[in-house]
């Protein structure tokens, strides 16, 4: 059995009433993925904006099955939050490939972009160590809308993407692939989300879509993603 851990922040979290880019991979995985498979995780929870805190069960679609909600994704948290997790879970959780996105945060609160690629590289590491042929897709970071009017974070977020492309290239190993997915072209942050970061629908469509197509291209696992299903 394939065991998926999806990993992330608050595009990956999601909050109280929404589907999350999660609940599509699992619909797609139902459809595409022909062998036994889980989605594991630590978590289950939305976030709940009132409380400020992981505590909502308020999916959009309450038939999504609680074994399919499991991650580990956080509001607020990125590369510089999960490095320091990632062993002890990929280990606890037996993860075999992991669905990640992170950070947007770390660029936004807490690290640039040459601190964001050491904690992200630490990642890849740590997860190594709990399982020596743990796969990982990583998305890069998608611009929101403060990089339309903040130049020297745009920069920020340009930087690390090129400084994750070259950590994945780097790091990428027969025995433990490392995938960089890429950003859906048709990605919109005036259409594809509700506040200019986070995911609508059809942002949770494209953001699943993207590691899926990875995964397929690369690994020939699944099928190509399909919105319209």
């Amino acid at each position: 059995m394939l065991r998926f851990m999806p990993v992330g922040d608050s595009m990956t979290i999601g909050s109280a009433g929404e589907h999350t880019w999660r609940y599509r991979m699992w619909q797609h995985l139902c459809r595409a993925y022909g062998g036994p498979f889980a989605i594991v995780g630590p978590r289950e929870t939305l976030h709940d904006k009132a409380a400020d805190a992981p505590l909502s069960y308020e999916y959009a679609d309450p038939d999504f099955p609680p074994h399919a909600r499991r991650h580990l994704a956080g509001w607020g948290e990125g590369w510089l939050h999960m490095a320091p997790l990632i062993r002890e879970t990929v280990k606890r959780e037996r993860a075999d490939v992991l669905l990640v996105s992170l950070g947007l945060i770390d660029l936004g609160f807490y690290t640039d972009a040459e601190q964001t690629a050491e904690n992200m590289r630490r990642f890849v590491t740590e997860a190594r160590l709990a399982n020596p042929r743990v796969r990982m897709v990583v998305l890069p970071v998608i611009p929101n809308v403060r990089a339309e009017s903040d130049a020297e974070f745009a920069t920020e977020v340009a930087r690390f993407n090129e400084l994750l492309a070259k950590a994945v290239a780097d790091l990428d190993e027969p025995s433990s692939p490392l995938l960089l997915a890429s950003v859906p072209e048709s990605y919109d942050i005036h259409f594809d989300t509700y506040d200019g970061t986070h995911p609508n629908a059809s942002g949770e469509h494209k953001l699943a879509g993207a590691l899926a197509d990875a995964m397929y291209q690369a690994w020939d696992l699944g099928s190509p993603y399909e919105i319209g299903a």
